[in-house]
């Protein structure tokens, strides 16, 4: 099945009906507006058209997640066997003592997005890595939900099947999965731990939610309200927790750790179980892109990993001006970004081209030595849409792929588009429905 067809075939049939469709455009944002569909309180914006993903699709993903996390697994091997190695990723000494810290089960990352840019021929360059705080399947999961009652989807329903992808209930398995290869508690308590402030509330009360149908304790708790008890386990009003599932990124936990000294007490103690570990932070900082392509790493990696981040990583080095040509850098803006080391949502990103050479190089010489990369700008790759808010309906989007994996597989995909160079929710993008399509 060729998915440009498909997605042409899709646009084919809104165009022929188009003021229906665009009536059911609206009432479908209705719906969106009245749901759980939301990131920060907002209702997320979306396009009435989904992503479709081929089985050809699939197997690409599950080859690349299997690449890729056996290349991880290298990395973090020799990061906790080699101190010299170590001190290319910068991090404190405390931090370290973190990561170093052993943990009950095999992954280093139980959960983690890719984020990728993907074209319709199966070529992709690597966006980012986020295995800290993963987030975004409620976004996913109610706007497919919304977008299969639509009539588009029931008309384009008679000619091909798809489904959405679930990962809510997989991610329970396999959460569970992880705290079961060295324990036997079977009812296990769980918090989902992050500051409220910061939270993805909907999504986390779905997850709660899903956890107590199974018939297990599970509680939102901020980081400061857990207590370390005597028994090496961290307690909420009295109830010892089993299972931490960390939404707490790294780069808040070191923000904030004098308000949370019981919190690192219990993930130094290791008894309440973490999910996922701070040995995560290791491939979720963007320096690991750099440190990827530099010889201690592929002396570690057989041929084909080599070939593999030699095609699919951007070149990326540290913004130190001192170890850059400067015009050059400056002279090819259109070539570059520059982003920091460890902030997410795309805070901090700046892209060459948006830019004159005058605020280019003033933005270079402002994030200088100050935990900025430099790295290789790829331009994503375009969709040709439905946009029902624009002047002619058919537009141009630039594509990212997330792929959620689990515990190291594949499960599902979360799509986003956008007219700008970075493509976020900061950045006026669109998240999208996503389905697996078949005839």
């Amino acid at each position: 099945m060729n998915r440009k067809i498909v997605d042409k075939e899709y646009r084919n049939m809104i165009l022929e009906n188009i003021d229906e469709y665009r009536k059911d455009y609206f009432d479908m944002k209705e719906k969106v507006r009245n749901s759980k569909a939301t990131y920060k309180g907002e209702p997320v914006p979306f396009l009435y058209m989904p992503k479709f993903y081929t089985d050809n699709d699939i197997e690409n993903f599950k080859k690349l997640t299997k690449t890729m996390s056996q290349i991880f697994k290298k990395i973090i091997d020799k990061f906790l066997n080699d101190p010299e190695y170590r001190k290319k990723f910068g991090f404190p000494d405390w931090l370290n003592e973190l990561i170093l810290l052993p943990t009950n089960y095999s992954s280093p990352f139980p959960m983690a997005r890719f984020d990728i840019f993907y074209d319709y021929n199966g070529d992709f360059k690597f966006c980012e890595i986020n295995t800290d705080g993963t987030s975004a399947m409620n976004e996913e999961r109610e706007l497919s939900r919304i977008y299969l009652e639509t009539k588009s989807a029931k008309q384009f329903g008679e000619k091909y099947e798809f489904h959405p992808f679930e990962l809510f209930e997989t991610w329970i398995d396999e959460i569970l999965n992880v705290y079961m290869e060295n324990h036997h508690e079977e009812k296990p308590s769980i918090a989902i731990v992050d500051f409220i402030s910061k939270s993805s509330m909907d999504e986390f009360i779905e997850f709660r939610d899903r956890f107590r149908k199974r018939g297990l304790w599970c509680e939102i708790i901020s980081p400061d309200e857990l207590e370390y008890n005597e028994d090496g386990y961290l307690y909420f009003k009295n109830k010892k927790i089993d299972i931490v599932y960390r939404r707490l990124v790294t780069k808040d936990l070191l923000d904030n750790k004098d308000k949370i000294k019981d919190f690192i007490k219990g993930i130094k103690k290791g008894k309440t179980e973490i999910i996922g570990p701070i040995k995560s932070q290791i491939i979720h900082n963007k320096i690991v892109f750099k440190i990827l392509q530099e010889n201690e790493t592929l002396e570690i990696l057989d041929e084909n990993e080599r070939k593999f981040i030699k095609r699919h990583i951007p070149y990326t080095k540290e913004l130190i001006l001192d170890n850059l040509d400067v015009n050059e850098v400056i002279k090819n803006k259109d070539n570059y970004i520059i982003k920091p080391m460890d902030l997410y949502a795309s805070k901090g990103v700046y892209v060459g081209k948006d830019y004159s050479e005058q605020q280019w190089e003033k933005l270079i010489k402002e994030n200088n030595n100050n935990n900025y990369l430099l790295q290789e700008y790829f331009d994503p790759p375009e969709t040709l849409m439905i946009d029902f808010e624009s002047e002619k309906p058919e537009r141009y989007f630039k594509n990212i792929t997330g792929l959620y994996i689990y515990n190291e597989n594949f499960y599902g995909v979360y799509s986003r588009v956008g007219k700008k160079s970075i493509i976020s929710g900061i950045h006026d993008g669109y998240t999208l429905p996503t389905l697996h399509i078949r005839k």
